[in-house]
Formats: C-alpha cells, structure tokens, sequence
C-alpha cells in the first residue's frame, strides 16, 4: 500500500464546507484538514472537530488573501499578495506578528498546537512569510514541529501541469524547503489536487484517478469539499462535486485499485524528512 495524506483545506470558510470535511472524516475519507481561524465560524465550528481528535491531523490554514485576512487588517488579493513577494517581499517583522495571531487563534479553540501548517492559496511559502513562519514553528513548538505543506505541485498520470500548477510552484517552493530543513522542520513536498475547479464528476473522477495513481512517496493530497452551498462562495458549485465524490463508493473503489492508504502525516513523512 502506498501511503498518502489527503487535507481538505478551508475548514471553517463556511458552515457547509466544515459539516463536509467533518463528515468524510468520520467516513475514513481524509486524514487532514485546516482551519480558517480569522473565520468568525472557527470557534464554534472547531466542535465538529473533536470527535476526530487523534484520528486525522488538524492543522492551521495560515491566510492572507481572504475576506476574513482583509477585515483583520492585513488582507491583500491574491494578485496583489504575488506581486509583493516578487517585488521584494513581505515585511518580516508585520508577517512574524500576523502569524503569531492566527497561530494563537488556532491554540485557543484547539487546545493543542497544529499538526501541520500550509496557507490559503500558498502564501506559506511567499517570500518575508515562510522565513517567520519557519522560525515561529521551531520556537514554539520544539520537541512537537508541525509538519510544512511545500506547495511545489506534481501532475497525476494522464495530466499535464497547466500554468496555474507552475506559478505555484515558482512562489517559493525550493526556499521554504531549505529554510524547514534548515530549521528540523518536516515537510510534505509534492502537492497533488491542483485544477481550475471546472468540469463535471467525470473530470473530477478522471483527475483524482491520475493524482492517486501519480502519487510519490509522502505526497499529499489537497481537497475543498462541502456538504452545502453557500451563495458568496466562488468555487461553491466545486466543493459539492468534490464532497461527493469523495463520499462515494467510487472513491473507496479508487483507492482500492491505486492502492493508497490515507495516513496522517507523521506515518507519511517523518521518514523521509527526520530533522538533523
């Protein structure tokens, strides 16, 4: 069996994608998921979460570009958050304090420090974020690292990057590996479940098929499902797709034929990633 942690980002952005992720957890259908704690949903959501408390990674969604980033005070679009890494990068000292709120919002309804950390649309690894973010990690967390999403995006069987996977990619990945290493901070490298959102359950289905079968050692598989729609949400119409795919005897006969086993990080990655 071939190991492999599949996340479902954005726990929290809504009430139908936190009763979502929740329930495939319960069905044994992810092994991760992260929280939008800047989301007024998160200290009442974090409830759902309980129940799978030791059962799949828990882990925060460190967010920049979201319209819960922008009424915190420190929100950029997405276009405007790539062309300030490019251009120089974010301001360590501002980013270092940004960090530390989200990582204290997590610990307060959590209880526990996160077990991985990865970022809303990538910002992780964007230059003035992943270096505090890095340090933060390794300060308050030593003896208990969390595990570091590397969103450096690997194509499934059949599947070609597009020009979304690549710029992903280029924004950082091969820094923010070398400042965890540098830093004893596992990661997870290759970053599988990257589309546009479009199609239908075929596509989906077809795309999953490659990314599973695809899937090195230690990967990782990101997901956005929903149980419900909400009306605000951009990708809303893909989240129900995915939720039910993924809820889906199709699926468990997915995962069956590419023989992957969902595994919570520290199964999947400590071995290939032991700090120095």
């Amino acid at each position: 069996m071939k190991s492999l942690v599949l996340c479902a980002d954005d726990f929290a952005v809504h009430a139908g994608a936190s009763q979502g992720i929740a329930a495939l957890a319960r069905q044994g259908r992810l092994s991760a998921t992260s929280a939008m704690v800047l989301s007024p949903r998160w200290p009442q959501d974090v409830a759902l979460l309980q129940e799978l408390r030791g059962r799949i990674d828990i882990g925060l969604h460190l967010d920049w570009t979201s319209e819960f980033a922008q009424a915190a005070g420190h929100g950029l679009s997405l276009g405007a958050a790539m062309r300030r890494a490019l251009l120089g990068g974010f301001d360590r000292s501002a980013a270092r304090t940004v960090i530390e709120r989200q990582l204290d919002l997590f610990e307060a309804q959590w209880q526990a420090p996160p077990d991985h950390v990865d970022g809303h649309q990538h910002v992780q690894q964007f230059a003035g974020i992943r270096e505090p973010l890095v340090e933060l990690l390794a300060r308050r967390y030593p003896g208990r690292l969390p595990y570091l999403r590397v969103s450096q995006v690997r194509s499934g069987v059949g599947e070609r990057l597009g020009f979304k996977s690549r710029v992903i990619s280029a924004l950082g990945s091969n820094a923010i590996k070398k400042i965890a290493d540098g830093a004893g901070v596992t990661r997870a490298d290759a970053l599988l479940g990257v589309y546009d959102f479009a199609g239908d359950t075929a596509r989906y289905t077809a795309l999953m098929d490659g990314w599973l079968a695809g899937a090195p050692a230690g990967a990782l598989l990101m997901c956005h499902p929903a149980a419900a729609a909400d009306p605000d949400d951009e990708i809303g119409v893909a989240r129900l797709r995915e939720y039910a795919y993924l809820a889906s005897g199709d699926f468990a006969a997915a995962l069956a034929r590419a023989q992957v086993e969902l595994v919570r990080g520290a199964r999947a990655l400590q071995p290939l990633h032991s700090p120095p």
